[in-house]
C-alpha cells in the first residue's frame, strides 16, 4: 500500500554555511557527508528550528536539548542547521530505518566519526543517529505501531541469508556435506580402480565434482558473497588447495633432484579440507547470525564492535577445532599423516578471507591469498631454477626451510603469515556495524 506524507522538516531546502569547525584548507567531513550546499556545524537538536514538526511527531518539546548534545562550553555555531542538511543527503535511509543504530552504521560506512560528529555537537556517531531517527517525520500508522524490540532479530543481509524450512537443511546441512562426500567416494573408488586410463578420466571428473560441490556452497547460504570473486581470488585459491594436496611431495622430490616419477599426493589433507566445509559454513552462520542479533540489542557502535570481536575469535577457533578433528579422522580412514599445521593454516586463510569477502571487503582478501600462492610458487620455481647454471643460490632458502622443518613448512609459513595478516584485518573490519547492514547503505 503507497502511502502519502505531508511536507515536512526534510522537504525544505537547508541555507548554505560553512562550517565553524574547518579550517582553511582542509577538507570539511560535514560538506562531505551532508552533500552540496549542506548547512554548517551549527547546533543540532530537537529544539532547532528546523525540526519543530519533526519534534513534534517524536513526541520531544521544542526546548529539549538534543540527545548527547555538547555541554554549554561549546562555542555557539552560526545560525544552520547541518542535521537536516544531513538528514536530506541520507533521507531515504533516516525514512526506512527501523532504529537508530541502522542509520550509525550507515554514517559509519560513509566514514564519520565520533570526532567528525562533534562538529554537530554530538558526543558520537550514536547519538547524532539518534537525533536524525527522531526527527523524521513518520506516518500514523508507523506511529501507532509498535517500536522494533531491541532483542529483535533483523531480516538477514549482507549476502548471508539463511532461510526456514528446506532452505536452511540444504544450505546448512546437504551442500556443505557434498565435497566431502564426494571427494570419500572418489578416494573409495580410486583405491579399487585399476591404473590405466580409466583411472585418470576418474581422478578429472572426481576433482571437477568437488570443485562444482564447493563452488554451489560458495553461492548459496552463509558464504555467499554479494559480488562474485574476482579472478585472482579463485586462481590463488585454485593453487593453495591444489598445493596443498600435491604441493609437498613436489617441492621435496625437487630438492632431492626429482621428480623423475610420480610423487605422493596428500589424500588426507583433501579428504579433511573437502569435510571441512561443513563446520566453516556453521561456523560462518554462527559468527553472521550473533553479529545481527548483537546489532538489533547494541545502544551504540563500541558496545556492537566489543561484543563482536570475541565472536569471530571463538568461531575462527571452533572452526579450527572442527578442521583438526577432521584432518584426524581423515588420516585415521587412509592410514595416512596429514600435514595438519599447513591444512589448520590453509583453512583459517580461506575462511577468514570469505568472511571479508561476504561483508564487502575485497582488497585485503585478494591480497592475502596471491601473496600466500606467490611464496609457494616462488619457493617451487627457485629449487626447479637452481639446477641452471650459476643459479644454485636460488635454492637455498627452500632447500634450508625444507631441510630443517620439512616440506610442510613453506605452506605452513606461507599460509599462517597471511591468515594472521587477515585476522588483524578482519578483526577491526568485521566488528563494525557498517559490515552487518544492507550492501546498499556502504
Amino acid at each position: 500500500m503507497t502511502t502519502h506524507h505531508a511536507p515536512g522538516p526534510l522537504d525544505a531546502p537547508s541555507r548554505p554555511a560553512q562550517s565553524a569547525h574547518a579550517g582553511p584548507g582542509e577538507p570539511d567531513p560535514v560538506r562531505s557527508l551532508a552533500g552540496p550546499g549542506a548547512a554548517g556545524a551549527g547546533r543540532s537538536g530537537p529544539g532547532s528550528s528546523g525540526g519543530t514538526a519533526a519534534d513534534s511527531a517524536a513526541g520531544t518539546g521544542g526546548d529539549s536539548p538534543a540527545p548527547g548534545s555538547a555541554g554549554p562550553g561549546a562555542a555557539a555555531p552560526p545560525g544552520g542547521d547541518p542535521v537536516k542538511a544531513l538528514m536530506h543527503r541520507h533521507r531515504e535511509l533516516c525514512a526506512r530505518a527501523v532504529d537508530p543504530l541502522e542509520i550509525a552504521a550507515a554514517l559509519e560506512a560513509h566514514g564519520m566519526t565520533d570526532r567528525t560528529a562533534a562538529r554537530f555537537r554530538h558526543r558520537d556517531v550514536f547519538s547524532l543517529a539518534e537525533e536524525m531517527y527522531a526527527r523524521v517525520p513518520r506516518h500514523t500508522s508507523d506511529r501507532s505501531a509498535p517500536p522494533a524490540s531491541a532483542h529483535a532479530v533483523p531480516e538477514p543481509v549482507a549476502g548471508p541469508a539463511a532461510g526456514a524450512g528446506p532452505s536452511r537443511l540444504l544450505t546448512l546441512v546437504l551442500l556443505p556435506a557434498l565435497p566431502g562426500a564426494l571427494c570419500a567416494g572418489l578416494l573409495a573408488g580410486l583405491a579399487q580402480a585399476p591404473p590405466g586410463r580409466a583411472r585418470t578420466l576418474a581422478v578429472m571428473a572426481g576433482v571437477l565434482a568437488v570443485l562444482s560441490a564447493v563452488q554451489l556452497c560458495l553461492r548459496h547460504g552463509p558464504l555467499r558473497s554479494p559480488r562474485p570473486a574476482g579472478v585472482a581470488v579463485r586462481l590463488a585459491t585454485l593453487w593453495l588447495l591444489g598445493y596443498a594436496v600435491l604441493g609437498d611431495g613436489l617441492l621435496a622430490a625437487a630438492v632431492r633432484g626429482g621428480p623423475d616419477r610420480l610423487w605422493p599426493v596428500d589424500t588426507a589433507t583433501a579428504l579433511g579440507l573437502s569435510l571441512g566445509m561443513w563446520p566453516a559454513v556453521l561456523c560462518a552462520r554462527l559468527f553472521t547470525g550473533g553479529a545481527r542479533r548483537r546489532l538489533a540489542r547494541s545502544r551504540g557502535l563500541g558496545e556492537f564492535a566489543a561484543a563482536t570481536r570475541p565472536l569471530l575469535l571463538a568461531s575462527l577457533t571452533c572452526y579450527l577445532a572442527a578442521l583438526a578433528g577432521l584432518l584426524a579422522l581423515a588420516a585415521a580412514l587412509l592410514g595416512a599423516s596429514p600435514a595438519l599445521a599447513g591444512a589448520g593454516a590453509l583453512g583459517a586463510l580461506l575462511l577468514l578471507a570469505r568472511l571479508l569477502l561476504v561483508h564487502g571487503h575485497r582488497a585485503t582478501p585478494t591480497v592475502a591469498l596471491a601473496t600466500a600462492a606467490g611464496v609457494e610458487l616462488a619457493a617451487l620455481c627457485s629449487v626447479l631454477a637452481s639446477r641452471l647454471p650459476g643459479c644454485d643460490f636460488l635454492a637455498v632458502p627452500a632447500e634450508t626451510l625444507t631441510e630443517v622443518c620439512g616440506a610442510e613448512a613453506v605452506p605452513t609459513l606461507a599460509c599462517a603469515v597471511a591468515a594472521f595478516a587477515l585476522l588483524v584485518r578482519a578483526v577491526p573490519a568485521l566488528s563494525r556495524a557498517s559490515a552487518h547492514t544492507d550492501p546498499g547503505t556502504r
